[in-house]
């Protein structure tokens, strides 16, 4: 029940955040059923689980997490467009496999996920507890290869 509560409430969230209706009662009212029209039928569905709404990684993604990802974002963004930029493009594509230490398939799926996010790199498959990373270049991939970001999602997930 509490992830159904949860999902409901993120719902409505990202439907006032997106919307931005919040003195019109008609549209407010079509976005509050078109988010229990979600929920309900993501529950009959029964698709509602600690993967669709984290509750048990609580506040932590929001205030460490995500803040230091949307600052490896931007490193990322600055250091691959200088690569592209740069008359002569020192492009060394390569693959690299990592292994992640995570204790869940949802701590997997983040850091698959935040390598993605990260420019420069995609997580192209997850087998087990590997993960295959396109780079672009060794620079961008050496965070992935060195673990950082893989030990930060352990963090987040044992609520250190």
């Amino acid at each position: 029940m509490k992830y159904t509560v949860t999902l409901g409430l993120l719902l409505i969230a990202n439907w006032l955040l997106w919307s931005g209706h919040f003195g019109d009662p008609f549209l407010f009212m079509l976005g509050a059923s078109s988010c229990l029209f979600t929920l309900w039928l993501s529950r009959r569905m029964r698709i509602i689980d600690e993967e669709s709404a984290p509750v048990q990684l609580g506040v932590r993604p929001f205030t460490r997490f995500m803040p230091w990802l949307v600052r490896e974002i931007v490193i990322s963004n600055i250091a691959v467009a200088k690569t592209i930029l740069s008359p002569n493009m020192r492009l060394r594509r390569n693959m690299i496999s990592i292994r992640s230490t995570q204790q869940s398939q949802l701590g997997r799926v983040i850091l698959a996920n935040s390598i993605t996010l990260t420019p420069g790199t995609v997580a192209i498959d997850v087998v087990g507890d590997q993960i295959k990373i396109h780079a672009l270049s060794l620079e961008e991939a050496d965070d992935d290869m060195t673990g950082r970001l893989n030990r930060r999602i352990c963090r987040l997930e044992r609520g250190l």
